[in-house]
């Protein structure tokens, strides 16, 4: 089966110029479409969409820019060439700023260009298009990877609560119960079993602990809060520095996966506030009304220099797709006197309760 030839749209109204390109790229193997007025293409545009439109930027009854905002208006905007004059050139660069994607000047060697310049748009649209395929895959993988992550997480979290956290506490149950045993026989060996029973208890605490780090959020609405608020004590307790949480009014999300983003945002703004800023204060702010839920994370640690580049590591690459995964924005900033400011806006949809 033959290809079907790509269509493209020609606007000029000098009928003479518009017949030369329609037979100069029908001769490359171009279908073609004509109007020899702005009113004409717009009303063409209306309910047809070709792969590329050529342009003429001085129409009688309508400049090609004022074409191109109405189109942007309206949103039946098609790629485009514009077509100047000798002179114009200017106004064409102008345009190339407002999209369009090359330009053609009427000249001696006009017709010569024509089908150059054309595949050469073709071919910039086609990498455009691949390169967003491309983009959309690698987000889609990039998705699947951080839930069947979080998925993995929540078992083992599971598993280490449900599985090995009932097996020890069955056994120091036991040990309380030959230790009753055993005290009447030999307060010695009475005594090394409690030694060993509160090995036992540490082992028990430090497994819960580890199932909450990898499940912190619970599926109740109010899991967010609670979540956010361990967090803080953990900070504080591990890196010995103050940390606080602030939720002036309840944010109920019972949206999981969207309060475990918020959650691992949180968590991976706090690590870096001590890792990378050697922060000694760290807050935490959660918030929601009617025009936004907002996740915020201060500190006062030595910041950066927005005049200089920063390397974004994987942490902040993974805090900012989280936050677009839930249709927030992630924004890193310097305090207002010192240390870093990181928050996510997202939308106040997600909160089943708002801040009045």
């Amino acid at each position: 089966m033959a290809e079907t030839a790509l269509l493209i749209f020609i606007v000029d109204d000098d009928r003479g110029m518009l017949r030369l390109i329609e037979k100069t790229l029908q001769r490359e193997g171009f279908a073609t479409a004509t109007a020899a007025s702005a009113r004409d293409a717009i009303e063409w545009l209306q309910t047809n969409r070709p792969p590329l439109m050529l342009l003429d930027l001085k129409l009688q009854d309508m400049e090609g820019k004022e074409i191109i905002n109405h189109l942007a208006e309206v949103g039946t905007s098609v790629p485009f060439i514009v077509i100047t004059g000798q002179g114009d050139e200017r106004v064409a660069v102008e345009m190339m700023k407002r999209g369009a994607l090359d330009y053609l000047v009427k000249d001696v060697q006009f017709q010569e260009f024509v089908p150059t310049v054309v595949r050469r748009a073709l071919d910039q649209l086609d990498r455009d298009r691949r390169l967003t395929a491309a983009e959309g895959e690698r987000e889609r993988l990039q998705q699947q990877l951080l839930e069947i992550g979080e998925r993995e997480r929540r078992r083992f979290g599971q598993d280490l609560h449900d599985g090995l956290g009932q097996h020890l506490t069955g056994i120091e149950l036991m040990m309380q119960s030959l230790e009753e045993t055993v005290r009447a026989l030999s307060k010695r060996d009475a005594a090394q079993i409690e030694k060993i029973t509160g090995h036992l208890r540490d082992a028990i605490r430090q497994s819960k602990a580890l199932a909450r780090g990898l499940s912190p959020v619970e599926l109740q609405a109010n899991g967010l809060m609670s979540a956010l608020e361990e967090l803080t004590s953990n900070v504080s307790d591990l890196f010995r520095v103050k940390c606080t949480f602030r939720c002036s009014a309840p944010v109920l999300v019972s949206d999981n996966a969207a309060a475990t983003h918020l959650f691992r945002i949180a968590q991976e703004a706090t690590t870096n506030a001590v890792k990378h800023g050697k922060a000694h204060r760290i807050e935490i702010e959660l918030t929601c009304d009617p025009k936004r839920l907002m996740l915020s994370v201060l500190d006062d640690g030595k910041g950066f220099n927005p005049g200089e580049p920063r390397q974004n590591g994987m942490g902040l690459s993974t805090m900012n797709y989280r936050a677009k995964l839930i249709g927030g924005t992630l924004t890193v900033n310097p305090g207002k006197h010192s240390g870093t400011v990181v928050t996510c806006v997202a939308p106040t949809s997600l909160c089943d309760a708002i801040s009045k």
